[in-house]
């Protein structure tokens, strides 16, 4: 298939992953039919995430114990900028977020730092969530449009790009704490004038695990 526009040409999709046998094989697979490399972080699963990942087609980093997401996220950026990609694709292993939209990710990457997939601008969008965290994700989405100079609709949204130079900065500085891959990465960039732009993404529900 075509190789998507944006100033993008190579990106690496990397996703964080514990315990996700049930979905990652498929997720994988979906990723590598558009041609993408591909590389999961294992964060000290105790099923067969890594062995299904590697026979899925991704390369697997794994990490000896559950260190969370943050620092799944930042091994990954890592690995990246070691490697010689431009571009990192966030995208989780559980099935919620449309693979097949990661093309528009990157054609929408042209003249910006940061792309953030927002489930909440799709009306295909069909995950759920319960009213305590409408409001909360209402009161972050507030507080990151105010440090990011653009609207901000899903400031929690993982399925995200991330591009050099700003890829090279979390590489170095991502803190390892819940929400640091996702709000504070984005208040951060902001802050530091990244420019960040939102696109629609059809977020689906979990397709297996908890």
């Amino acid at each position: 298939m075509p190789r998507p526009n944006g100033d993008c040409p190579n990106p690496l999709v990397v996703i964080p992953a514990f315990n996700e046998e049930g979905a990652i094989g498929e997720v994988v697979r979906r990723v590598r039919a558009l041609g993408l490399n591909v590389l999961v972080v294992d964060d000290g699963s105790r099923d067969a995430t890594y062995q299904i990942a590697k026979e899925a087609g991704a390369a697997v980093m794994m990490l000896s114990r559950n260190r969370g997401v943050g620092v799944a996220i930042q091994a990954a950026f890592r690995h990246a900028i070691d490697h010689g990609f431009d571009c990192v694709v966030q995208c989780d292993a559980d099935g919620q977020h449309p693979v097949e939209s990661i093309p528009r990710l990157i054609d929408a990457s042209a003249g910006y730092d940061m792309v953030v997939g927002s489930r909440f601008l799709s009306p295909f969008t069909e995950m759920k969530l319960p009213p305590i965290r409408q409001a909360t994700v209402k009161v972050l989405a507030w507080s990151a449009t105010r440090s990011c100079g653009c609207r901000i609709t899903d400031s929690t949204s993982g399925f995200r790009l991330v591009k050099q130079p700003l890829l090279g900065e979390f590489a170095r500085t991502f803190l390892p704490h819940y929400l640091s891959d996702t709000y504070e990465a984005l208040v951060a960039a902001g802050r530091a004038n990244y420019r960040i732009v939102e696109i629609p993404a059809a977020f689906r529900e979990r397709q297996s695990g908890a």
